[in-house]
């Protein structure tokens, strides 16, 4: 259906990102849909492997100047923008330097997850809502892929759920078999400053545990990967959000 404003929330995206389903998909998904005439956009974390040359971000002025409070703790938001390489279709990067300017993706040099993936996470999630906000553009559906957006309907339903902006937003959530790394057990915490408590995935936060804790505040859950790692499956199946098995791009769009 055209004429659709759609947003893409994702941790991946080609040409972004390359050899990935997720970035993959995205990328397909973003261009149908674009090119079937829908206001599409799409939202991302600058990680510090992303190219501003290469790709020709730039900052926009207007939606930058904005902090968001972690922990008690102001970090300034910075947004950029580019077009996707050959469309005219606008891609948003959440960018903040103490954040993303890193240029490993999750884990440091040894292989350890990075203590502040939480922070990193909840910071992306209320930037692009805040964001979005901020451009007045509602959008009629918000597709999230990967698992720092599954903090998105964490915070819609809980530190928003007195805003009205999003009341006819559909929720899409695609799940996808990222790996899955710990996270500070502090995290409870620093959500509990923004009045959020009682997340099953506290009890053991990692990042597909957050994932499965959003499977349950979207509209629709859709399989990214036609065979989801174990725990994602039995959180797919326990779900009671509307559920669809894994689609090609073009299927996806259907759900919409």
């Amino acid at each position: 259906m055209p004429n659709q404003k759609i947003l893409y929330v994702t941790t991946e995206m080609f040409p972004y990102q390359e050899d990935s389903n997720m970035a993959t998909m995205v990328s397909k998904m973003a261009l149908k849909m674009h090119q079937e005439g829908n206001d599409v956009r799409v939202f991302m974390p600058r990680f510090g492997q992303i190219s501003e040359r290469k790709f020709q971000l730039h900052e926009v002025i207007r939606l930058s100047g904005m902090n968001i409070i972690i922990n008690d703790l102001d970090q300034p938001l910075i947004i950029k923008v580019a077009s996707l390489p050959g469309e005219r279709l606008q891609v948003y990067f959440i960018d903040n330097e103490e954040y993303f300017k890193r240029k490993q993706f999750y884990i440091d040099e040894t292989g350890a997850a990075f203590p502040d993936n939480d922070e990193r996470a909840i910071f992306f999630a209320r930037g692009v809502i805040e964001t979005i906000k901020k451009l007045n553009w509602v959008p009629d559906v918000i597709h999230l892929n990967g698992w720092m957006a599954s903090f998105i309907p964490v915070y819609l339903k809980s530190f928003y759920k007195n805003d009205s902006y999003f009341n006819d937003t559909k929720l899409v959530l695609s799940v996808y078999n990222e790996e899955n790394l710990p996270l500070s057990e502090s995290v409870e915490e620093k959500m509990k400053f923004d009045n959020i408590t009682g997340l099953s995935a506290f009890k053991n936060p990692n990042f597909h545990n957050f994932v499965i804790e959003s499977m349950n505040l979207v509209d629709v859950v859709v399989k990214g990967d036609e065979f989801l790692q174990d725990d994602l499956e039995a959180g797919f199946e326990k779900s009671t959000s509307t559920k669809s098995e894994y689609l090609d791009p073009e299927a996806i769009l259907n759900l919409y």
